[in-house]
C-alpha cells in the first residue's frame, strides 16, 4: 500500500478506521482520512501475496487502486432528501467505497426485538448512489430520474434486498463467488480451487440484504437510477443489522475482479445476543488480495467496567466471525485476521479517561496530545485488544458529543445539561 502527501488538511469526523499490520509476513497500512499526510484518496497496492514456502514466488504483479472508507453514527436520524454527500465522499476519486453507519434507526424495542426498519437504509443507498453515479454531462444533471417505491394498502412493498438490486449493474448481479482461474491453479499452486472457474456464478449466496420478508416505503423525491447502463459504481454488498448498516460500492469496470464475497454478523447487544450492538463484516477478494471490512458498534458507557465490555466485544468479534466456505481453495480466508487487508470502522465507544471538567479544560487549550494520552483506544492499541493495529494521526477535536445539528458540545447549554458527556473521539 502506498500513501501520498495531502495538499491541505481536511477535518473529518471519520476517525475510527483501523487496519491490522504484519499478519503472516504481509504488511498492511492504514487508510486515514484525518491525517494531512494522507491524500483524500490514498492508494492500495494490489499485490500477489505469498506465504512462507509458497510456490507462488516467481511472479509479482503490482497494480494501484484506491479505497475510501467512512463511518458515521447518525443518532437514529433518517437522512433528508436534500443531503449532499459529495464533499464527504470525494466523489469519483476512489475505486472502492466502503460506508458504514451506526444507529440508522432508533435503538428501541420495536427495532431490536421485533422487525427492524429498513426505510432509512434504503434512503442512504439512494443518496450514496446519487453522489457516486451523477450524470457526467452537465445537461443531464438538471434531471433526476425518480421511481416511486411506495406501496398501498392492497399491494406489497419491496424489500431492502429488492431495492438494493436497483443499484447493481449487470456485472454486479453476476458477481462471482470465486475468481480463481484455472491457469493460476494449474501453474502456480495446488492450494487454489481446481473446480471453481472464473465463469462460476454464485446462485446460493447473496451479498445483499437477505430478508425478503421486510418491506419498506420510499420517498418518491429521492433520485434512483432508471437504468444501470451509465452507472460508474455498482453496489456489491449491503447489509443491515438493527442500527448497523454496511455497504460496499466498486467501479463498474472493476466488479469483474471481485470474488469470494461473503458477509458475517455478530450480535453483542442486550444479553450479549441481540443486534443493537455488534458488527457486520464483509470479506472479499479483489484481484488476488483479500479484504475484510468490519463495521461495529461496541458497548457504550463511561463508567468503570464499560471499557472491559468493549474489549470483550472486540475479542468475541475476532473469535466468532466465520465467513462461509464457498471455494475449495485453502487460501481464501474464513477468519478476520487471515485476510491480507483488514479495516475496522465504526462507533467503538472508547472514551477519554478524564472527568468532564478535566477534558474540557484540555480541549479549550487545544491540548489534543494530552487528551490522546488518556484515550482508551490509544491504550488498547499499545497494550490491549487492538495491539498491532494502526490509526492515522488525529488532527481534529473530539467529535462526541455534539448537540444535534450543531458544533456545540452537549451539556454546554442549559437545555442540554442532562445530555452532558465527557468529550471523546470514538464517533
Amino acid at each position: 500500500m502506498t500513501m501520498k502527501k495531502q495538499d491541505e488538511k481536511k477535518k473529518s469526523f471519520m476517525r475510527n478506521i483501523f487496519t491490522r499490520r504484519e499478519r503472516n509476513g504481509r504488511e498492511t497500512i492504514k487508510r486515514s482520512f484525518d491525517s494531512p499526510e494522507a491524500q483524500s484518496s490514498p492508494t492500495l497496492e494490489n499485490l500477489i501475496f505469498t506465504s512462507t514456502g509458497s510456490p507462488m514466488t516467481f511472479h509479482q504483479d503490482v497494480q494501484t487502486f484506491s479505497v475510501f472508507v467512512a463511518t458515521w453514527n447518525v443518532g437514529g436520524k433518517s437522512p433528508h432528501r436534500d443531503l449532499n454527500l459529495d464533499q464527504i465522499l470525494h466523489t469519483d476519486q476512489s475505486d472502492i467505497y466502503v460506508l458504514g453507519f451506526q444507529e440508522i434507526v432508533p435503538l428501541n424495542a420495536g427495532n431490536v426485538l421485533v422487525v427492524e426498519d429498513n426505510e432509512p437504509a434504503a434512503k442512504w443507498l439512494a443518496l450514496i448512489n446519487q453522489s457516486l453515479n451523477k450524470p457526467s454531462d452537465v445537461a443531464a444533471r438538471g434531471s433526476k430520474p425518480t421511481v416511486s417505491l411506495g406501496g398501498s394498502l392492497f399491494f406489497s412493498k419491496p424489500s431492502l434486498k429488492k431495492f438494493s438490486e436497483i443499484f447493481r449493474t449487470e456485472s454486479g448481479r453476476k458477481l462471482k463467488s470465486c475468481n480463481c482461474t484455472y491457469e493460476l491453479e494449474r501453474k502456480q499452486s495446488k492450494d487454489f480451487c481446481f473446480l471453481c472457474q472464473q465463469s462460476h456464478i454464485s446462485k446460493d449466496y447473496s451479498p445483499l440484504e437477505e430478508d425478503d420478508e421486510a418491506s419498506l416505503t420510499m420517498d418518491p423525491e429521492l433520485s434512483i437510477p432508471s437504468t444501470t447502463n451509465q452507472m460508474k459504481y455498482s453496489l456489491i454488498a449491503s447489509k443491515q443489522m438493527v442500527g448497523i448498516f454496511l455497504t460496499v460500492w466498486v467501479r463498474t469496470e472493476l466488479v469483474q475482479y471481485v470474488g469470494h464475497l461473503r458477509i458475517s454478523c455478530i450480535s453483542r447487544g442486550i444479553m450479549g445476543c441481540l443486534g443493537n450492538k455488534g458488527c457486520i463484516s464483509v470479506s472479499m477478494t479483489f484481484h488476488r488480495t483479500s479484504f475484510c471490512f468490519i463495521c461495529s458498534h461496541l458497548a457504550s458507557g463511561e463508567k468503570e467496567g464499560d471499557e472491559h465490555r468493549r474489549n470483550t466485544d472486540v475479542m468475541e468479534i475476532l473469535k466468532n466471525t466465520q465467513f462461509p466456505k464457498i471455494c475449495k481453495s485453502s487460501r481464501v480466508p474464513e477468519k478476520i485476521l487471515d485476510h491480507n487487508r483488514v479495516i475496522w470502522l465504526g462507533d467503538l465507544n472508547y472514551r477519554i479517561a478524564l472527568s468532564y471538567s478535566e477534558a474540557k479544560k484540555l480541549l479549550e487549550e487545544d491540548a489534543w496530545d494530552a487528551l490522546l494520552n488518556k484515550d482508551q483506544l490509544q491504550i488498547e492499541r499499545q497494550v490491549g485488544v487492538f495491539k498491532g493495529w494502526k490509526e492515522g494521526k488525529i488532527y481534529f477535536a473530539p467529535t462526541y458529543k455534539y448537540s444535534y445539528n450543531s458544533d456545540i458540545y452537549a451539556g454546554e447549554t442549559k437545555n442540554s445539561r442532562k445530555n452532558r458527556r465527557t468529550p471523546a473521539w470514538y464517533v
